[in-house]
């Protein structure tokens, strides 16, 4: 089986590219990213073929042509104050992507969606793939996964004969992801060590938080149990706990202190506009408006179970942070960080998972 992983250096892409070696189903895997790793963060797999290319402007049929599957990863987060720059690589660059899968008659198309988007939630009551998924906010991350959905719904009616997959994870947590997620979501004047359990006495929480979160490990073994069997549609793919503000500040060894989601917006608004922080204030509306994912069609099709706790998941990302933990291919490098990645982020340049 031929397999061509595209976004295949970051956080999910590494997690993918091991699993799917794991299975014996596999005989080949084109590793495609924007910014190819260097010997050091290649896997010494002969199966593997790293290939270089741009899903929003290269051609893309040569890196298909007689793949039995393609997994789509990649995945462009900021420029957070540029969206059409976020909008012409992930939606225009999947448009182009879906349409090389036809034409090349790919059989297999898996996909990451996301949990954000999902429309809010309505209560904290567990929904299955049926929910519907229109976004959460206003946010561009959310509404480029809710279009990505539309697109793939017309891939679905076009051409029956491919089989559409669409993985929705949680937030994905690892420790070598940690320095990219801190420069993604914390930006370069957020030092890691602020994550040390016990160095704050108190974690402010915005009211009614709910968490799900899933290991890198556990998602890339779900992406690549959905390549090799015959699974068609939507996959929830979660830890099996939620984890509340309690929950959060007990792992930062903290005492919780609940403030108004409103007032936590409201200094995100400002930071972000300021440019002091990458990620857009609507993204936290997305975040306390998430729905409660249930994992139960992954476990009952594709025969996956978490190996990894919501809790532990989150763990890692503190004791990576901790460590400026990261891992040798472009997005994962802690070496990304630093002034020179200050001055990227404020002129505007972004980076994919």
């Amino acid at each position: 089986m031929r397999v061509v992983v595209i976004g295949a250096s970051g956080n999910v892409g590494t997690a993918t590219l091991e699993a799917l070696l794991e299975r014996p189903e596999v005989t080949s895997v084109v590793a495609v990213a924007r910014r190819l790793p260097d010997e050091a963060g290649r896997i010494g797999e002969p199966r593997v073929e790293w290939r270089p290319a741009d899903i929003g402007q290269d051609v893309l049929d040569p890196l298909i042509d007689g793949a039995d599957a393609v997994v789509n990863l990649a995945w462009l987060f900021h420029p957070s104050h540029r969206p059409e720059q976020t909008w012409a690589n992930n939606v225009l660059g999947s448009v182009r992507l879906f349409d090389a899968v036809e034409r090349c008659g790919v059989g297999a198309l898996v996909v990451s969606s996301s949990i954000a988007a999902y429309s809010p939630r309505t209560s904290s009551e567990a929904v299955d793939e049926s929910w519907p998924t229109h976004g959460t906010s206003s946010a561009a991350y959310t509404r480029e996964k809710a279009y990505v959905e539309r697109l793939l719904d017309g891939v679905e009616a076009r051409v029956p004969t491919c089989r559409v997959v669409r993985m929705r994870p949680a937030f994905v947590f690892q420790e070598r992801a940690a320095s990219q997620q801190r420069r993604l979501f914390g930006g370069p004047l957020v030092p890691g060590s602020l994550a040390r359990p016990g160095l704050l006495p108190v974690l402010p929480v915005p009211a009614g938080l709910l968490l799900q979160t899933v290991h890198a490990g556990d998602i890339g073994r779900a992406f690549a149990a959905a390549v090799v069997s015959d699974v068609r549609g939507a996959f929830n793919v979660c830890a099996d706990e939620v984890l509340d503000g309690d929950d959060l500040a007990g792992l930062f060894g903290a005492r919780p202190v609940t403030v108004p989601p409103g007032l936590v917006k409201t200094a995100l608004r400002a930071a972000w506009t300021v440019h002091a922080v990458p990620a857009a204030p609507d993204l936290f509306d997305a975040l306390m408006r998430l729905p409660v994912m249930s994992n139960a069609r992954a476990k009952a099709e594709l025969g996956w179970q978490p190996q990894v706790s919501a809790a532990q998941a989150v763990q890692e990302l503190i004791r990576g942070l901790q460590r400026g933990a990261g891992h040798p291919t472009p997005p994962l490098d802690p070496d990304t960080g630093g002034p020179l990645r200050a001055r990227e982020f404020a002129t505007g340049v972004g980076e994919h998972d």
